[in-house]
């Protein structure tokens, strides 16, 4: 290959890059440089930098495509320029393809690749087209009238020719298997029927004795000649190909192929010096025969006319297909796969000829056949389904495993002979993350349904997206109706909404971004205020808030415990107190009954004894009066049941003696 680029850097660069490829790499430094070194030699590929001092790519390029002799290398231009005139230019120059700068080596070598194997596949599509030409022409040679003796001159001669020897000869054995007859040489159109002695030839009886084609590449030192070395001249051939001429599995000569240089017969040539001796031996014994040989010509024609028509419908596809991401099989609609893309070979295991001699069928699981099958019906109806999940039966070192494809087909190549191209993603991992999600997520919507709490979720701009049945209890509204229609801020009462989106952004209740335990109201369908207790907290989605996400925990049960745990706490606090108040009134009613009752004595005393009537009996019955009191009020502190109280001085409150000492009715009742 050869690299043409005045940038020292990007031409080192180049050349690394192939290197490492194992590509073979010659450098040229100019447009001169470069043309000078294709007058000299052949190239298998041309990476041509466009931009150049005179010289440049453009020149070189146009005088490479006007040279017959190099006129049909590849051409891949490197170009810094962007401008669809300059890569217009550059194509209708010549160029095969094109790299813009700055390139990765790994799209350049990919395109190189291509156009190497693209040249690869048209030089054997020539070989095999030249070699069907020579068929032809030899066949129809050797069926006409013309003087055979002429017509073996012309095959020998042609096929040395074709398969690049120095000599090709057809040698003749009869009943006697000691003596041949060269009967036509490329060399020497004069000879005929020239005796020899196949004792001298032991490549000859070789061949006649095995019936198989016989390559030497170095007869000076093939053992088979160990005993008539002595006797070869020293100028003889080196290299020899000598294939039998066989008819009805009887040797009737060989086909003798000559070339002083040491060296291997190529397979291609091999091929049609086989093809011609059995042409030949047909042609002088059975004309019949020849008919079938004229059909297989005939075949032959048309395999290449149908592989060269197939070639041009890819040709164009070809560097898309090599560096598509998923795999690429094109078939024909009875299903047999006529190309395959290296993702292709990757995803399914397989070789590129062990596709090619498959159909689709034999890589999908039996179970997923069906599918396939129909498919291939929608094919013929003009309908080509796509993203069709189908399971392979991938082939590995280790075992077989099966892997989800997603199949898509086209019929962008449905005009060029009825192919059908069909893409190929794995996306075993895909649908195992997929079926991972579903299950999380069904999860997920379980856990929240069967929350006792209210779950409600809406987007940045208040639109209510989850609602849960808990949600529904609390407020009122089917989740049908709420979700997409209905904002956040309907849920709570007026201005509530903001105060609430203010306190989860503060760092008071929580830290930013979150509300932790807020008590508010919650406004019903019914329009009732509920008391709830919240907490909430901004979803966010790469450091941006997203949306928001609320708990609300129904306070109305929680609030009418409490208050009847409050009321009855108040009524044993009050029975607790008027049982203090009627142990104190018995305490208090016993320890002044003695003091009182011995006041009452000593007053009665004091009145009997008295001898001044008029003043102590005044003072013993004022003391007597007021110790009755005393004792009373004793007997009704005796008798306090419950605590009741009546004004006293200024707001100040005493208990009321009386109505504490009053039997309870509720009392009497129960």
């Amino acid at each position: 290959m050869l690299v043409v680029d005045d940038d020292a850097v990007s031409r080192h660069v180049l050349t690394q890059a192939l290197a490492g490829a194992g590509i073979p790499v010659a450098t040229a430094a100019s447009g001169t440089e470069a043309l000078a070194w294709l007058a000299e030699r052949d190239a298998s590929l041309v990476l041509l930098d466009l931009v150049m001092p005179p010289p440049d790519g453009f020149e070189v390029l146009r005088h490479l495509r006007e040279d017959t002799r190099i006129g049909d290398v590849p051409v891949v231009v490197l170009t810094a320029l962007d401008t669809d005139d300059d890569i217009t230019r550059a194509f209708d120059a010549g160029a095969d393809d094109f790299v813009r700068k700055p390139f990765r080596p790994a799209e350049l070598l990919a395109r190189i690749r291509g156009q190497l194997r693209m040249r690869e596949y048209v030089d054997a599509l020539w070989r095999r087209e030249r070699d069907a030409r020579v068929v032809l022409e030899l066949t129809q040679a050797l069926s006409s009238t013309l003087d055979f003796r002429d017509i073996l001159f012309t095959v020998v001669r042609r096929i040395a020719e074709v398969a690049r020897v120095d000599r090709c000869s057809i040698v003749l054995v009869g009943d006697n298997v000691d003596t041949g007859y060269v009967v036509a040489a490329s060399d020497d159109r004069d000879l005929r029927d020239l005796p020899i002695v196949l004792n001298k030839y032991p490549e000859i009886r070789r061949t006649l004795e095995t019936g198989e084609v016989l390559a030497i590449e170095d007869a000076a030192t093939h053992p088979l000649f160990e005993v008539v070395r002595a006797d070869l001249p020293q100028n003889s051939f080196r290299s020899l190909a000598l294939v039998p001429i066989v008819y009805d599995d009887k040797p009737m000569g060989v086909l003798f192929l000559r070339a002083r240089q040491p060296g291997t017969m190529r397979d291609h040539e091999l091929s049609l010096a086989r093809t011609v001796a059995n042409a030949t031996a047909i042609a002088l014994r059975n004309a019949k025969i020849l008919q079938s040989l004229r059909d297989q010509t005939q075949e032959i024609n048309v395999a290449r006319f149908e592989a060269e028509r197939r070639l041009a419908a890819l040709e164009r596809y070809a560097d898309f297909f090599h560096s598509a991401a998923d795999g690429i099989v094109v078939v024909d609609v009875d299903g047999r796969i006529l190309f395959s893309n290296p993702r292709a070979r990757e995803i399914t295991g397989l070789t590129e000829e062990q596709l090619a001699a498959s159909r689709l069928a034999d890589v999908v699981d039996p179970k997923d056949l069906p599918t396939l099958n129909r498919i291939r019906r929608s094919f013929k109806r003009n309908v080509f389904p796509s993203m069709v999940d189908i399971t392979i039966r991938r082939s590995s070192e280790i075992a077989c495993e099966r892997r989800i494809i997603s199949v898509s087909s086209s019929s962008v190549l449905r005009e060029d002979g009825g192919a059908i191209l069909v893409s190929l993603r794995d996306v075993t991992d895909d649908r195992a993350t997929a079926a991972e999600l579903k299950k999380t997520k069904e999860f997920l919507e379980r856990v929240i349904e069967s929350s006792v709490d209210a779950i409600i979720s809406a987007d940045n701009e208040g639109v209510i997206r989850l609602f849960n049945r808990a949600a529904e209890r609390i407020y009122g509204y089917r989740a049908s109706v709420v979700i997409g229609t209905m904002n956040v801020r309907d849920l709570y009462a007026p201005n509530r909404a903001s105060q609430i989106m203010r306190l989860i952004k503060s760092p008071e209740h929580g830290g930013p971004g979150r509300l932790e335990g807020y008590r508010t109201d919650a406004l019903a369908k019914d329009g009732t205020l509920i008391p709830v207790l919240l907490s909430a907290a901004l979803i966010v989605e790469d450091d941006r808030p997203v949306g928001s996400v609320g708990l609300f925990t129904d306070l109305r049960e929680r609030l009418r415990m409490e208050a009847k745990l409050t009321k009855a706490q108040d009524e044993l606090r009050a029975r607790e107190k008027q049982a203090l108040i009627a142990e104190l009134a018995g305490a208090a009613a016993h320890e002044l009954n003695q003091p009182l009752t011995s006041v009452l004595g000593y007053a009665e005393l004091i009145n009997r004894r008295a001898e001044d009537p008029a003043s102590v009996r005044s003072a013993a019955a004022t003391i007597l009066g007021e110790a009755e009191r005393m004792a009373e009020i004793v007997r009704k502190i005796g008798k306090i049941t419950r605590y009741e109280t009546k004004a006293y001085v200024g707001a100040a409150k005493i208990i009321d003696l009386d109505r504490s000492s009053e039997e309870d009715p509720n009392r009497a009742l129960g």
